[in-house]
């Protein structure tokens, strides 16, 4: 008798919506070099420019922890689903 295929979940979920934006947002607010080619404000008089670029390097470091941990939370979820459904 044939095995009957895997009920997967949908590919796409907010979870997974979250993970993009936590990875795509560094790379739209780098690119956007006109948000943040300025001089003003400075900081510790430090260009607006320089230390913007420093501060998302710290930022895109948290977003991509929070996308890890998104991620390894989905897929714990996943198999939990998959080997709870298989039991059934």
């Amino acid at each position: 008798m044939p095995q009957e295929p895997e009920a997967r979940g949908p590919v796409v979920t907010p979870v997974r919506v979250v993970i993009a934006l936590c990875l795509f947002a560094p790379f739209v607010a780098m690119l956007w070099v006109g948000s943040y080619a300025k001089i003003e404000p400075t900081f510790i008089g430090i260009p607006f420019f320089y230390w913007y670029q420093m501060a998302w390097v710290v930022f895109s470091t948290l977003l991509t922890m929070v996308a890890y941990r998104l991620w390894q939370r989905d897929q714990a979820a996943r198999k939990a689903a998959r080997e709870g459904g298989a039991s059934q």
